[in-house]
């Protein structure tokens, strides 16, 4: 290649993943069938050949994350932070050790402030597992710099495409935007009668038909309303898990989604979404 000639960068879309339960991948699973978290690792470990190419950065919302104001990490090195509890020893002395970007965090603080949000600046809080245990097994050399972003509190979903719209531009500059949350949250849910488990499909249903919609607009007046979608609070009775997917949605622009994984854990429908 000339030396003059530069490296052509494709635009990575948006994903919305389901992270697991805690350090499920990296565990025996004694709840149910061993198997449990399998197809999802198996789907995992391979979603890095179906992007574009290697991105060059991810920005990663995570919903374990809030802070009054979004907040971005901008530390080269980021610590680990083992938000779960009652694993197995090992499962808190797992390490993902790739870098932050101090310059690609001030860009997403720059962008967020453009679109009128308080944006605060964060140096110690490590990768919560919403982060690292997907990473894990999507880029397992670590070898992609990883930058954390919160979601606001109040978990507003207008605010979050808004907030989405405004990263948009990073993703023709090779930076993979990934929401890690959970299209079912309903941890009681799961483990109780199947009236509960059975909001997991109709909620599914309802989700995947928004975000395939090819009217954009109406798409995201809908998942701005998603509260009012059937059995909306049954499958998330508090939306911290399910809040990260409007962000992937500001930032799909005028890209219709669409569902590119789905599996039946525990008795609920689990699904993971990409646009573009």
């Amino acid at each position: 290649m000339n030396s003059n000639e530069k490296l052509q960068v494709s635009k990575m879309p948006t994903l919305y993943i389901p992270h697991g339960g805690g350090p499920c991948f990296f565990m025996e699973w004694t709840m149910g069938s061993p198997n449990t978290w399998e197809k999802m690792a198996t789907w995992f470990r391979g979603l890095s050949e179906t992007l574009p190419q290697k991105p060059g950065a991810i920005v990663v919302i995570s919903g374990h994350w809030e802070e009054p104001s979004f907040s971005v990490y901008k530390h080269e090195k980021i610590p680990m932070l083992y938000d779960y509890y009652g694993f197995p020893e090992s499962t808190y002395r797992l390490q993902y050790p790739a870098s932050g970007s101090a310059k690609i965090a001030s860009n997403v603080e720059v962008l967020l402030e453009n679109s009128g949000f308080k944006v605060n600046s964060e140096y110690e809080r490590g990768f919560d597992h919403g982060v690292f245990v997907p990473l894990m097994l999507m880029f397992p050399d670590a070898d992609v710099p990883v930058i954390p972003l919160s979601l606001k509190v109040g978990l507003n979903p207008e605010e979050h495409i808004v907030a989405g719209q405004a990263l948009e531009s990073l993703r023709s500059q090779g930076v993979l935007i990934l929401g890690s949350g959970n299209s079912y949250h309903n941890l009681r849910g799961m483990m109780s009668g199947q009236d509960k488990i059975a909001a997991s499909d109709i909620f599914d249903d309802w989700l995947t038909a928004v975000v395939e919609d090819s009217n954009v607009e109406q798409r995201n007046q809908k998942l701005i309303q998603w509260s009012l979608a059937p059995a909306a609070r049954s499958a998330h009775p508090r939306e911290e898990h399910l809040i990260p997917l409007m962000v992937m949605a500001g930032a799909g622009g005028a890209n219709v989604g669409k569902r590119i994984f789905t599996d039946r854990v525990m008795g609920s429908t689990v699904s993971a979404y990409q646009f573009g």
